[in-house]
């Protein structure tokens, strides 16, 4: 009797332990998306890092940094089956065509002057987090329109953008990603030339491309972020439906980049003060790549320059007249020998416009870069939290000079730049003319470029 009473008891303690766990399991929260697996690296799951900017996760705006239980989808899938890129080839067209602004219910339709945000989007969904709650915390965020453009479709990152209700919103889709042509051009095909063939090799094997000025065939992965941004540009001055009388600036970001809380309101000012201070300045520059800045002494300070890449290249805005001169010289930038977009503008800049682009550029900067990861840089600890704490101890030092009622504009002496023949990497004679192809049209189909791509398909 005594044990058959301690086995009964075994059971029933065992039952409680189970339903304990049980209990446990329905009520934790779902486990946080993981950047890592985005960026190809190791896999394994992070909780989102808190913002420092926010204090505590009370922050209305900390619901941006929450997460949400993917589920099983398309678009995260290792390899996706024809079937599924089509899917996502369909979500695109028609999410395209409809051209849907969200919360214009709440903040009215956009005016000639609306300040108008585009933010480059790949898959880095952690430092997006954070970018939306910096600008969630920005004065005036609800006078903007907030463009998202990608070029990779993620069912976590749209549910994201629908949660935005600090201002108008709008997502746009390149339709000509990697993501959706994996073995056909732009993506990697099976006849394409590996990078370091020999151009006489390529010659006797008849592989596809045309070598870069470094003796290199093209790498599709290097070619998405130049594509990318031309297309949205392109897209965004004359293509988008609600911009056809749109006057205003555009302020260029990524992903990656933290804005300060009186973004809008020194962009303002620095807009009404070109006049003025600088008529030749057709472009102006929120951030910059000083490790070392003081708000104190330079928070109204703005200088007059000419728009180098490697500096002015985060953050900058420009208007409708302005891209009218840079689209005019589409030739100069697609065939320009250079797989970065920024460098591609420098060289429409010193070759083809009858005035050097110069720029506004502010010299504490209220566009920050919070990335650790990504085309150029890939590291174990892809984290963003040291670059965050030092923005945010940054602002915190400054927060009186924030919202400086007048700049003081400073005339830098002019500087020689130097003569740059390109990084390579742009070739290819498919990829020159896929970029011109988005000077007609941004729209998917590109039937014109299939034929390019057979005419040149033995070309060395």
């Amino acid at each position: 009797m005594r044990g058959g009473g301690w086995a009964r008891g075994l059971r029933v303690v065992g039952v409680v332990v189970l339903l304990c766990v049980a209990w446990l399991q329905l009520a934790l929260p779902p486990l946080p998306h993981d950047p890592q697996s985005l960026l190809g690296g190791a896999s394994g799951r992070e909780t989102p890092e808190n913002d420092p900017a926010l204090g505590s996760l009370h922050n209305p705006t900390s619901k941006f940094l929450q997460t949400r239980s993917r589920g099983s989808r398309a678009s995260t899938a290792p390899t996706l089956t024809p079937e599924q890129i089509l899917e996502i080839k369909e979500q695109i067209q028609l999410r395209t065509g409809n051209e849907t602004v969200l919360n214009e219910e709440l903040f009215g339709p956009v005016q000639p002057d609306t300040i108008v945000i585009a933010v480059q989007v790949h898959n880095r969904l952690e430092y997006l987090r954070h970018l939306i709650v910096s600008l969630a915390q920005a004065r005036d965020i609800d006078s903007v329109l907030l463009i998202f453009s990608h070029d990779y479709y993620d069912e976590d990152i749209n549910q994201l953008i629908t949660t935005i209700d600090f201002c108008k919103v709008m997502q746009i889709f390149y339709p000509h990603s990697l993501q959706t042509h994996p073995h056909t051009f732009p993506g990697e095909s099976p006849g394409d030339c590996p990078r370091d063939t020999k151009p006489e090799e390529a010659a006797k094997v008849k592989c596809v491309g045309t070598p870069d000025l470094y003796k290199h065939y093209r790498e599709a992965r290097f070619t998405q972020t130049k594509h990318h941004w031309w297309w949205k540009a392109n897209k965004i001055f004359d293509e988008v439906w609600i911009l056809r009388n749109h006057t205003g600036q555009v302020l260029f970001l990524e992903e990656d980049h933290y804005v300060a809380e009186d973004f809008l309101h020194t962009l303002r000012l620095l807009t009404a003060a070109i006049p003025r201070a600088c008529p030749k300045c057709s472009l102006i520059t929120l951030g910059n790549y000083l490790k070392n800045y003081n708000f104190h002494t330079d928070a109204r300070k703005v200088e007059v320059t000419q728009w180098v890449s490697s500096k002015h290249n985060m953050g900058f805005a420009f208007n409708h007249s302005v891209w009218g001169l840079i689209k005019a010289c589409s030739g100069q930038f697609c065939d320009h020998d250079d797989y970065n977009w920024d460098w591609s503008l420098l060289h429409v800049s010193n070759t083809c416009l009858t005035h050097k682009l110069h720029t506004l550029v502010l010299r504490a900067p209220r566009v920050f870069h919070i990335g650790e990861c990504g085309v150029h840089h890939k590291k174990k600890d892809c984290s963003s939290r040291s670059v965050l704490n030092k923005v945010h101890r940054a602002l915190q030092a400054g927060q009186r000079t924030l919202f400086p009622r007048q700049l003081i504009v400073v005339h830098t002496p002019p500087k020689k730049v130097k003569k740059h023949k390109g990084n390579g990497g742009w070739g290819d004679l498919r990829d020159h003319a896929l970029c011109r192809s988005f000077y007609v049209s941004t729209f998917t189909h590109r039937p014109a470029l299939a034929n390019t791509s057979v005419a040149i398909g033995s070309g060395s």
